[in-house]
């Protein structure tokens, strides 16, 4: 399905990124790794990917909130290994705090790191694939791409936007073997999602356990987290040949939120 192709996975250090980079390469993919951390994890997180999977991987410490940091990003990849035939956009900031009180300098982070990071890469990687005939991009959006959440202004118009750049470059490719569509989690525990569980355990002086279960009642009927390894396999199925008409839509994993 993959083997022998490369993949861009942003934000790809942990979390849901490095979820899905580990699965694409359990399928033979080659992995350019993208994010922040300590040096000594990093090279193990990727020195465990080759050995575990026989792929190569290449590492990039492109800051999405910088074009040409991005685009020299995508560049080394197309060097490194002669191609980009999968690109996920999945690097992602969050904040929460009401209109009034949101830090104008968290908004313009955010809006740079969550929507335009996509579009500077696919900038970078659609000419890459339109020579090749080929590419999947898969962009990670959220729920609220779809439905909105107070005191989560910049992440709600960014996840929306990314909906929308979605279904533009779904269009612009729409006469080629390039794929464009999104993907919308739910609540996924990840270090963004702990950060909400425990600030809410913190403000409400209630247990973990006890934060966990309203903060998934609110929203997720199933009352239980997706997992990276689910958002991983979505992503899989979207760069594969049964998804090749699959073009400018979004794959929702949000245990019931948007049946209410």
């Amino acid at each position: 399905m993959t083997k022998k192709k490369t993949a861009i996975v942003t934000g790809s250090t942990s979390g849901i990124g490095l979820a899905i980079a580990q699965t694409l390469a359990e399928s033979g993919c080659n992995i350019l790794l993208n994010g922040f951390g300590e040096k000594s994890e990093i090279e193990a997180i990727a020195e465990c990917i080759r050995s575990d999977f026989g792929v190569d991987v290449l590492y990039s410490n492109a800051d999405m909130s910088n074009p040409d940091e991005i685009l020299t990003m995508v560049q080394e990849c197309s060097t490194h290994f002669s191609t980009v035939d999968i690109l996920v956009n999945n690097a992602g900031i969050q904040h929460t705090d009401s209109i009034e009180d949101f830090p104008k300098e968290r908004w313009d982070q955010i809006i740079a790191i969550n929507l335009s990071s996509n579009f500077h890469t696919i900038q970078a990687a659609l000419p890459i694939m339109r020579a090749q005939n080929s590419g999947r991009i898969v962009n990670i959006s959220s729920v609220h791409g779809q439905v909105a959440s107070i005191n989560k202004a910049a992440y709600v118009a960014a996840k929306h936007g990314v909906l929308g750049l979605t279904k533009v470059v779904a269009l612009e490719t729409a006469g080629t073997p390039i794929t464009c569509n999104a993907i919308c989690p739910g609540w996924v525990r990840t270090p963004l999602a702990q950060k909400q569980i425990d600030a809410l355990a913190k403000r409400e002086d209630i247990p973990e356990a006890e934060a966990i279960k309203r903060l998934l009642g609110e929203k997720q009927p199933s009352e239980t987290f997706i997992t990276t390894k689910q958002i991983g396999q979505a992503v899989m199925y979207l760069c594969s040949d049964a998804a090749s008409e699959i073009r400018g839509s979004t794959i929702d994993i949000n245990g019931g939120w948007l049946a209410q």
